[in-house]
């Protein structure tokens, strides 16, 4: 299992919300590229959320998602507020590796088909769910639709994974929901990366023995608070 250190932008800047709330932000760093190179070389992949764009419903961060991708390197993948095949286009443009899709999965899913017709295995699909149903719109409204069923349908097409998460754990270093995640794994027949609620080592080991189909985990607040190293948790996400 990788982990992924995680970069949501707000304002231009390298925040983290706690359960999506946009008035519960704490500011990490004003220069996003700058904190993705200090990464580089150490992962493979990182994780950038355009929260504006999520919020707002279209993607407004291209030029600073230009700068990281110049500073991280191959391996950025990136959402928040992608709704059209233009805009995914638009990312890869800019040389992202993976573009991920949450709000425009549950209402446009042929827009991930095509998009994953075009760009096999380069497509995300996010499940941010509330007692397992999948919450839309930067988490402000739900859809009635079971993350599980959602996985099932998507398992013919040609994605990379499925992002899933837990949004009462995201941001609170509880812990992730390693029940429901390894669930969505067994049963969604499709690659799994878990998001919402890394806090410590054991919380990485737990998630890396529960299913071999979790291939990732997304490490935001506790890197960004020093509860451990990235080399540590990469050793404890490899088993070690």
């Amino acid at each position: 299992m990788e982990v992924i250190p995680a970069i949501d932008l707000l304002d231009g800047k390298a925040v983290r919300l706690r359960q999506g709330k946009y008035e519960d932000v704490t500011v990490y760093d004003d220069n996003p590229p700058l904190l993705a190179s200090s990464w580089t070389g150490r992962v493979r992949r990182l994780h950038v959320v355009d929260l504006d764009g999520a919020r707002d419903g279209k993607a407004a961060q291209y030029a600073l998602v230009r700068r990281i991708v110049a500073a991280f390197g191959a391996g950025v993948q990136v959402g928040g507020g992608i709704r059209t095949l233009d805009a995914v286009d638009a990312y890869f443009q800019l040389g992202v590796d993976r573009v991920v899709l949450g709000t425009a999965a549950i209402r446009d899913p042929a827009l991930v088909e095509r998009a994953a017709r075009a760009y096999p295995k380069r497509i995300v699909v996010a499940l941010d769910a509330r007692n397992g149903i999948v919450a839309t719109d930067a988490w402000r409204d739900v859809s009635g639709r079971r993350a599980i069923d959602v996985a099932r349908q998507l398992s013919t097409v040609p994605i990379a994974a499925i992002l899933y998460t837990d949004i009462e754990r995201d941001g609170m270093e509880v812990g992730p929901n390693v029940e429901a995640t390894a669930g969505l794994a067994a049963e969604g027949g499709v690659h799994v990366i878990a998001s919402g609620g890394v806090g410590t080592l054991e919380h990485l080991r737990t998630l890396a023995a529960a299913h071999p189909r979790i291939v990732g985990a997304i490490v935001g607040r506790a890197l960004h608070e020093r509860r451990f190293t990235l080399e540590q948790a990469v050793a404890a996400a490899e088993g070690a």
